[in-house]
């Protein structure tokens, strides 16, 4: 009988992990095995199980990050600077690595990029199955539709999230600018205040909205002369996210090292 993959929580008190350990209990194959938070964490010592509003299941939040043995595979939702530390230390002892960070910068990526030489690691900036989709249908509607129709992104969040743009609505431009042959540094416009002028021929516009308890929206425009395409994802729970980052790291287990994405967990097609 096949063991079920040990999966270590790295931020396992927060929105994310909680809603992380409830899709562990709801996955085959798939148990908790260790929980992780910072060292100022309130919820040091606690059952991780419990704090997730489950019955206890003995694994205790602590500060140090598992031993090989102890966990198959790491999801990590925590900060930019943690995540790249978690890569380092993911790469010396080749445990599986899980990143739905959002934040990171190009500088930080170079370094999970270069970590993941020496383990697999999945990074996405959503875990969502959903919107990965999306992010096939917005390249493949970039390339048909052509240069004649402007794509414009509206992302909206909850009051607390500090990025902007969103890490998704940034993977939805690139995706559309891969798919047309531009670049967000070159084409990317990401504020409009005062007399702009007219919309510059190529331009990708990214617009941000922040308030309440928005779990994530976006919206992809497709704006031609005499008709629109939209295409729209909203998340109403973050156990979606969840679901999807417990579904990576079981991809991950006996994977090779390499720098993986979701649509590679999900089997969709690249470029």
């Amino acid at each position: 009988m096949t063991l079920p993959a040990r999966i270590a929580v790295i931020g396992a008190a927060g929105k994310m992990g909680r809603a992380i350990i409830r899709a562990l209990s709801e996955t085959p194959g798939a148990r908790l095995g260790a929980a992780l938070e910072r060292e100022d964490s309130p919820d040091l010592g606690r059952d991780a199980a419990v704090l997730a509003g489950l019955p206890a299941a003995g694994v205790l939040v602590r500060t140090a990050l598992p031993a090989a043995a102890e966990a198959d595979a790491w999801i990590d939702f925590s900060s930019p600077a943690a995540s790249v530390a978690n890569a380092h230390a993911a790469a010396a002892i080749g445990a599986r690595l899980v990143i739905g960070t959002t934040g990171l910068s190009a500088a930080d990526k170079q370094t999970i990029a270069t970590a993941a030489s020496k383990t697999a690691i999945v990074v996405a900036p959503n875990m969502s199955i959903g919107v990965n989709v999306l992010l096939q249908l917005v390249a493949d509607a970039a390339r048909v539709l052509g240069p004649a129709y402007d794509i414009e992104i509206i992302e909206a969040h909850h009051r607390a999230k500090r990025d902007a743009p969103s890490g998704t609505a940034l993977r939805l431009a690139e995706a559309a600018a891969e798919a047309t042959s531009r670049t967000l540094e070159t084409h990317g416009r990401y504020s409009r205040h005062g007399d702009i002028g007219p919309r510059p021929a190529g331009e990708i516009g990214i617009q941000t909205i922040r308030g309440g308890d928005v779990i994530g929206d976006h919206t992809v425009f497709f704006l031609g002369d005499g008709e629109r395409v939209e295409i729209t994802h909203r998340a109403s729970s973050r156990d979606t996210f969840a679901r999807g980052s417990v579904r990576a790291a079981l991809w991950l287990v006996g994977r090779p090292p390499g720098l993986y994405d979701m649509r590679d967990v999900l089997g969709l097609a690249k470029g």
